[in-house]
């Protein structure tokens, strides 16, 4: 946000913000603390004070400080979220070939681990409060499955059409949800005031050292209440620092801690509230109301998620981590808002799978937590990086940062570890699967790399040739799709062996994606004309990793450099490339056949670059690695 912005801006975005950054971490209340009582810990004032006193501190350290305080301080471009994170990083070790090596691994495995967390979010948090049927009509109960695969399945099946229609009620009803929260745990604080000792962090320490190994399992429970915190870094970009700070500190905070020392006084009071603690604090006038409230503000935390999996898939594909896919932008305004069916579709097929196994939020809870807590140690690591690569801080604060947030984040990771043989094992074989893909696409495009670069001609060559065996020359534009930045593409090389004919005009262009979420237009389009003819023209166009590379767009940006380009009689020479490996390619034939079929099924560059269908010719070319 600019500093010129007048103040209702910023009141907007904060609004907004509360619609869309808060939903996954605002709406754990709902099993949070039910959660760690589940494993028999006994519900006496000592045990629910220590318990409360660790969700306060955990919230505070972890979300608060970690995250609201200092990693929302590392913005590239005043973008967020762990592929940005990974962009800054690598950003400063440009000089360390290790070091890059190290931060694309670590970022990758993050990355996977976010999409582990996606599968299970949606699934727990509609479960959660459709649960409520429970305690509002027993009766009902059964229905509690169908109920929920009923919303999600309208959840996956509208998301073509957009976040845009229905985010404007976003803002509204979790705004309405915080302040529920808030006066629900303030009217049972107000019964048992007590509670709030546990603020002190003695009851933490005492708790944790009273119940020993017990202690340490019951922190895989208390994770569940910062699940959601990366959120405020990764939608940094959509909303700005200062609003997403102003919501936190402001409203969504406090709302939290209100509810959660509500509940707590809840169960200091009447110990079997434990069953539910969430829907008990209200009156049974008012259970219908949540009921109804819950679902939607779980449906809102959900579409966050779902979002944030397109968003992440697109930033990957464009930063070469992933293949293409078939992307939409479903708002003609917002370039953030896309659609990608097939992540769509796996991730509905996914969290269907998941309901019908868990078949509760208590069993789900057992896979929830680990795939969090990994991307938290990632997002630390890279932030300590970026500390002291870019901020340059001194050894002794910054190293004080990673030790201390480190202790934090593996003591939440260790204790998860042990829900592994319960279910934590999903989210670790979701990520374990996308991180073999994602690796075996950048060994695959390094390997192809470097067998075009063992074929190029560089076109001072080709120059040389014509002269000795002249061409014939045809009118209009042949503009050749190259993936490498120096050199003869070999489209190009296939074309002039095979049709032996020269266009007038002859333009080589390769789109880059720079480790920056937008480049500024003026650095936009560099042109390079090669030759004495003056036919040959190579064109690197760059975009960043936010941004939607667009054909069309790049003649427009041609013309503008003097660069002349007809669009009726210009045609684009495009690849169909099929892989071969010899016997002795260093990939294993397991990710050979994986990237095989990545490279196959990759979506078409017509489709991607925007490339007008009836201008397009595709020559075949053998690639063998």
């Amino acid at each position: 946000m600019s500093a010129n912005q007048k103040p209702s801006s910023l009141q907007t975005l904060t609004l907004s913000a509360i619609g869309v950054v808060f939903g996954d971490i605002g709406t754990s209340p709902l099993y949070a603390i039910k959660e760690v009582f589940h494993g028999g810990l006994t519900t006496d004032k000592w045990h629910v004070l220590g318990v409360l006193s660790l969700i306060f501190w955990s919230l505070t350290l972890v979300v608060t400080t970690k995250y609201a305080t200092f990693i929302m301080r590392a913005d590239n471009k005043g973008e967020g979220g762990i592929m940005a994170l990974m962009a800054l990083a690598l950003h400063g070790s440009k000089d360390n070939p290790k070091k890059m090596s190290f931060i694309v691994t670590i970022g990758l495995m993050g990355a996977s681990l976010f999409y582990g967390d996606s599968v299970i979010t949606p699934a727990i948090s509609v479960l959660s409060a459709v649960e409520g049927l429970q305690i509002v009509a027993p009766r009902l109960e059964h229905y509690v499955l169908p109920i929920t695969l009923s919303v999600l399945a309208i959840l996956f099946l509208i998301q073509h059409q957009g976040t845009g229609k229905v985010g404007k009620i976003f803002a509204p009803v979790m705004c309405f949800w915080f302040a529920t929260l808030g006066v629900l745990g303030v009217i049972n604080i107000t019964e048992q005031p007590d509670v709030l000792q546990a603020i002190n962090p003695y009851y933490a320490l005492q708790l944790l050292y009273e119940l020993g190994w017990k202690g340490f399992v019951i922190m895989g429970a208390v994770v569940l209440a910062i699940t959601g915190a990366e959120a405020l870094y990764a939608d940094m970009g959509h909303f700005g620092l200062k609003p997403i700070r102003f919501a936190w500190f402001g409203f969504v905070f406090p709302a939290l801690l209100l509810n959660y020392f509500g509940q707590g006084a809840l169960l200091i009071h009447n110990p079997t509230a434990i069953e539910n603690p969430f829907y008990l604090l209200a009156p049974a006038w008012a259970l219908y109301p949540l009921l109804i409230l819950s679902t939607l503000a779980t449906v809102i935390a959900s579409q966050a998620v779902i979002s944030g999996a397109f968003s992440v898939t697109r930033q990957a594909i464009l930063l070469g981590y992933c293949p293409r896919m078939n992307i939409r932008h479903t708002s003609g305004d917002e370039m953030g808002q896309v659609y990608v069916p097939a992540v769509n579709w796996l991730l509905m097929l996914s969290v269907f799978i998941l309901v019908l196994s868990f078949k509760s939020s208590s069993a789900l809870a057992s896979a929830y937590g680990i795939a969090v807590t990994g991307t938290m140690i990632v997002d630390t690591v890279l932030a300590f990086i970026v500390i002291q690569a870019l901020w340059h801080w001194n050894k002794v604060t910054s190293m004080t940062f990673l030790s201390t947030f480190l202790v934090i984040d593996f003591l939440f990771l260790s204790s998860n570890s042990l829900k592994i043989p319960t279910g934590g094992w999903l989210p670790l074989a979701i990520g374990l699967v996308l991180f073999m893909i994602m690796s075996t696409w950048i060994k695959g495009r390094k390997l192809l790399a470097r067998n075009m670069d063992d074929k190029r001609m560089m076109f001072e060559e080709l120059e040389q040739q014509m002269q000795t065996h002249p061409l014939e020359s045809v009118p209009g534009t042949a503009i050749y799709l190259a993936k490498n930045l120096h050199g003869v593409p070999q489209v190009l090389l296939h074309n002039l062996n095979h049709n032996h004919a020269l266009h007038a005009q002859m333009i080589v262009l390769t789109i880059v994606t720079k480790d920056i979420p937008y480049v500024e237009e003026e650095q936009r389009i560099k042109i390079r004309v090669f030759g004495e003819s003056g036919k040959f023209f190579r064109v690197k166009m760059y975009f960043g990793f936010q941004e939607e590379p667009d054909m069309r767009r790049a003649l427009h940006l041609c013309s503008r450099e003097n660069l002349i380009i007809d669009p009726k009689t210009a045609s684009f020479f495009i690849a169909s490339e099929k892989l071969f490996f010899r016997r002795h390619c260093p990939m294993p034939k397991w990710q050979r056949a994986l990237f095989r079929f990545l490279y196959h099924n990759a979506s078409s560059a017509i489709d991607y670059f925007k490339i007008p269908v009836d201008r397009v010719v595709e020559l075949g070319v053998r690639i063998e690695l």
